[in-house]
């Protein structure tokens, strides 16, 4: 049992500021604040955003010719920092092996796959009116270009053309489906119907343009299939729907589709760059980005900043700014969950924490997107109060036997105020756990883990996902606040403990005060001893000490 909230005083506490919607922590100079504001000075913006404009002109699919440019590129900015394959060679020496440096490691893992690489060459989608006329909806012949989302990841070739049919009750042999049903609850009934093509407008509720006004209507949905279908598909925007649905009424309109795209059978590669730990090397903190997805947010931007991180760390400890951490930290790039399965399958040392950096950069301004860090499962993922909210993905299915204390969440959330707080304020926001990312394989490894993202983005899986969108000094923010976190995880030490601990209070203070107002009398008893099981945890990472030796314990 802790000491009574009347009791506690949490020195140093600070309210949650009016910028960031959370508990608030203990703001002192350890834990993160040790290495926040060195990683926010060397943090270059604009050598990120140029990442970004590079990789967003491509269209990245698993395993793809631009996947594979993409992939070769990181490798090569690598390099060029000092990251050599086998840990690297340099003028420092070892017993036995001359000429060796072990402390940038770069590797790549190759993981066979079920589907081929599908590459999009191109596309179209004509309207033909009964009169003649013909209208270009939807089309692209470099997939630099906008409307190169119509085409949904493993949509097969063609050369279509049929009469429209609006709903699979209408279907006849030999037509088209429009419809704004997702493509992959769809295609199947519609082939087996005898369709030629389906057409799909889908788009999420959440990407409605939160200005009011109606940038949506353009937006087309990237999708992804896990199966090739048998006949070609395309995604249209809400606006071609309206065009289509019109002509449609008038009567004998029909649609052409032609696609072309071709497969490549190879296997898909994990990039993962190490910077190995001084003292504990054996120990690592894991980073992942995936590399996948055409969108400059989703995830170019992650993959950008990931990078940012990864070069400035290795030319920080070159040149003496900052010290190696003594855990190692692995910085990874591939196919999204893929690429962390593949770490976590293809690593020796014991991976302790896990960061997902995923859609980073997002301008508040043009896209509505705020700074978000999703906690691992905790009380606020079955029971939801305040100051908790969350986003528009909506919670994920949690039970209480998957609630695991840890205190990562309470170490990324001293970062992010740690940052806002150099930055004079940074609107962000801590939420539970709803999974859909890269922290899903850490958490289902027994590995805490965290995601750093932003939402609600309009934007988010559209067409609409291009450079304009992106904000360089929100990666700089994002990045400051991942690799903050990653060096606290992995340079802790017993100095950090009593903000950590501290903040831990604060937590537990505001958790269990709402659950009893709320008369959630077992939630609030899930905070105190998820709370506990987070001190334990924390003085483990810090003091070095064993499970059972790290046990709550009453005072500092």
């Amino acid at each position: 049992m802790r000491e009574s909230e009347e009791a506690f005083d949490p020195r140093g506490a600070v309210e949650a500021p009016a910028w960031h919607r959370g508990p608030g922590v203990v703001v002192e100079d350890t834990g993160p604040a040790r290495f926040v504001p060195k990683i926010h000075g060397a943090f270059d913006p604009d050598r990120a955003f140029e990442r970004v404009r590079w990789m967003e002109a491509q269209y990245r699919a698993p395993g793809n010719d631009d996947y594979e440019a993409a992939m070769d590129r990181l490798i090569e900015e690598l390099e060029a920092h000092g990251f050599v394959a086998d840990g690297g060679s340099s003028d420092a020496t070892g017993p036995g092996d001359s000429k060796r440096d072990r402390t940038l490691e770069l590797r790549v893992i190759e993981t066979p796959v079920d589907l081929p690489a599908w590459n999009p060459i191109s596309g179209s989608l004509t309207l033909e009116e009964a009169d003649g006329e013909i209208h270009l909806l939807h089309g692209f012949d470099d997939v630099a270009e906008t409307d190169r989302t119509m085409l949904p990841i493993n949509g097969p070739a063609g050369d279509v053309s049929g009469p429209i049919a609006l709903s699979l009750d209408d279907l006849r042999p030999g037509d088209v489906l429009v419809t704004e049903v997702r493509l992959p609850q769809v295609v199947r009934r519609a082939e087996a119907r005898g369709a030629v093509a389906v057409v799909s407008s889908s788009l999420g509720s959440y990407n409605v343009d939160p200005t009011g006004a109606d940038r949506h209507l353009d937006a087309i949905q990237y999708r992804q299939l896990h199966t090739v279908p048998g006949i070609p598909v395309c995604q249209i925007s809400q606006r071609s729907l309206e065009v289509i649905t019109a002509a449609t009424a008038r009567g004998g309109a029909q649609l052409h589709l032609k696609v072309e795209v071709e497969f490549a059978q190879r296997p898909l590669r994990t990039l993962v760059a190490v910077v190995v730990g001084r003292s504990k090397g054996n120990e690592v903190m894991g980073i992942s980005a995936h590399l996948h997805e055409p969108g400059a947010n989703d995830n170019s931007s992650g993959v950008a900043t990931l990078m940012e991180c990864a070069v400035l760390l290795a030319d920080g400890i070159k040149d003496g700014s900052l010290r190696r951490p003594d855990r190692s930290i692995a910085f990874i790039w591939g196919h999204e969950f893929q690429q962390t399965a593949a770490f976590l399958d293809n690593t020796e040392r014991t991976v302790v924490a896990g960061i997902s950096a995923d859609m980073t950069g997002e301008s508040l301004e043009r896209t509505g997107a705020i700074a978000l860090l999703e906690r691992m499962p905790d009380p606020g993922a079955l029971i939801t109060l305040p100051p908790d909210e969350h986003s528009a993905w909506g919670a994920g299915d949690v039970t209480e036997d998957k609630l695991v204390p840890s205190g990562l969440a309470v170490i990324a959330r001293c970062a992010m105020i740690d940052v806002g707080l150099g930055e004079g304020g940074w609107e962000s926001a801590d939420h539970p756990w709803e999974g859909g990312s890269d922290h899903d394989v850490y958490l289902a490894e027994g590995v805490p883990a965290v995601l750093f993202w932003h939402f609600t983005d309009f934007a988010y899986h559209t067409s609409l996902d291009r450079l304009e969108m992106v904000d360089p000094l929100e990666m700089r923010r994002m990045g400051s606040a991942i690799l903050g976190t990653a060096m606290a995880v992995a340079a802790a030490n017993p100095g950090d403990l009593d903000r950590y601990v501290r903040s831990v209070e604060v937590e537990r203070s505001v958790r269990v005060k709402a659950a009893r107002e709320a008369f959630e009398l077992d939630t609030a008893q899930q905070w105190e001893s998820w709370s506990n099981g987070a001190r334990s945890w924390l003085r483990r990472l810090c003091l070095g000490l064993t499970e059972d030796e790290a046990e709550p314990f009453i005072g500092r």
